[in-house]
């Protein structure tokens, strides 16, 4: 049955165990998902995106050219027939003020969007991270799996051995052929974790990778963390995603005094010439438009609730990263509560009893149930342990994004 469920791994991954191991450490994943990711590749767009309307901001108004030409037709004594042309240029005066303006918008609006790409980054990473050490824990529970079988192959050998010299009863083998099934359905399982979790792990790089991969790393737990409030403070003054928001208040507020400076009326230059068969014309003249019906309370009123709305998304971003930050710190002090109390005693109590349990079975003392409840025991305590194990990576990896840092293996 061991050899069974090991048979299994080709099956659940066709051709996987033909091709060659492509070895994967974290900070290789890292580095393969920040030149492939398309997240990053849409944030640096919108990046490039702003950088843009800073060059349309700048950009100066055209001067428009015009042409009249046509025939001129005697209606009056005195005057002269022939051709009468006419040539003008208008150019838009653009007052300084708007002007900066509308810089000051575009500019707000590239800072918005550097932001942006640092928290998409910060995202990638993260998740990354998840990914590559969630492949790990799936492992470990592979591992975990063959260790159970093989401890139940062997009792289920030795329960055979005593039937067939009729020390034992066949319900006893019933038992242990139950049991060996039950450890081959977990070992499959586990199997199948370790492959969705390894599909996680592609989608998060988005790099091409061989057929298989085998990360190499450990699950690493040792990291202490900062009080609460310490962590409070930082992740409220380093936070792309809040100072991001921040930036959006800016500019909406530049947007908004631009929408005001655009109210003062803004003059167009004119000049003319136009040259009639017998006599011609010079003229320079200026044209300002009067806000007497047009005085843009539309898009002024637009500009103060995309304001409002900027405010909003503000306190919004920071009460969600206080929850999140203090869901995180919570997962970690309670996870690694639950790690030091395996550490400390659980594990090894859980691996003495089953020992007992098989040397009373061993010497007749204890029946099959008793070395069955034991191993259950056992692989339930080994399983919550690398599940602690995990969460408190996981709460590490949250606490390192939360925290605006860009650090390797370590969180």
């Amino acid at each position: 049955m061991f050899w069974l469920g090991l048979a299994l791994w080709p099956v659940v991954c066709p051709l996987v165990s033909a091709q060659e191991v492509q070895p994967l450490t974290l900070e290789q994943a890292l580095t393969l998902a920040g030149e492939h990711n398309p997240q990053l590749r849409l944030a640096q767009a919108l990046n490039e995106g702003s950088q843009a309307a800073i060059r349309t901001a700048l950009a100066r108004p055209n001067p428009q050219f015009n042409t009249l030409a046509g025939p001129q037709y005697r209606r009056l004594p005195g005057a002269e027939p022939g051709l009468l042309t006419h040539f003008s240029v208008d150019q838009l005066v653009e007052l300084p003020s708007i002007r900066r303006a509308r810089l000051r918008v575009a500019e707000l609006g590239r800072e918005s969007t550097r932001f942006t790409l640092l928290e998409a980054r910060l995202n990638v990473r993260a998740a990354v991270k998840q990914a590559f050490f969630q492949v790990l824990r799936r492992r470990a529970e592979i591992g975990l799996a063959q260790e159970n079988l093989r401890l139940v192959n062997d009792l289920r050998r030795r329960v055979e051995v005593q039937v067939e010299v009729g020390e034992a009863a066949r319900l006893e083998l019933t038992r242990a052929d139950a049991e060996v099934a039950t450890a081959q359905t977990f070992y499959n399982s586990a199997q199948l974790r370790y492959v969705n979790a390894v599909a996680s792990l592609r989608t998060a790089v988005s790099a091409p990778l061989a057929a298989r991969i085998e990360p190499q790393g450990a699950l690493d737990i040792s990291v202490k963390l900062p009080p609460l409030e310490e962590l409070r403070r930082e992740v409220l003054m380093r936070h792309p995603a809040l100072q991001q928001a921040q930036a959006e208040i800016r500019r909406a507020q530049a947007r908004l005094d631009s929408e005001y400076a655009q109210r003062r009326p803004q003059p167009s230059v004119r000049l003319e010439y136009e040259r009639q068969p017998d006599l011609g014309f010079f003229r320079l003249g200026v044209s300002i438009p009067v806000p007497i019906l047009n005085k843009r309370e539309g898009p002024i009123g637009e500009a103060a609730a995309v304001l409002n709305q900027a405010r909003a998304i503000a306190d919004l971003r920071r009460l969600e990263l206080q929850a999140a930050l203090e869901r995180a710190y919570g997962q970690y002090e309670v996870a690694g509560q639950q790690v030091a109390s395996f550490e400390q005693g659980v594990l090894k109590e859980a691996e003495t009893a089953l020992r007992a349990a098989e040397a009373a079975f061993k010497f007749g003392e204890r029946g099959i149930i008793e070395v069955l409840d034991a191993q259950r025991v056992l692989r339930t305590v080994r399983l919550d342990f690398l599940s602690a194990q995990f969460d408190v990576q996981s709460a590490l990896i949250d606490v390192e994004q939360l925290r605006a840092q860009e650090t390797g293996a370590r969180p």
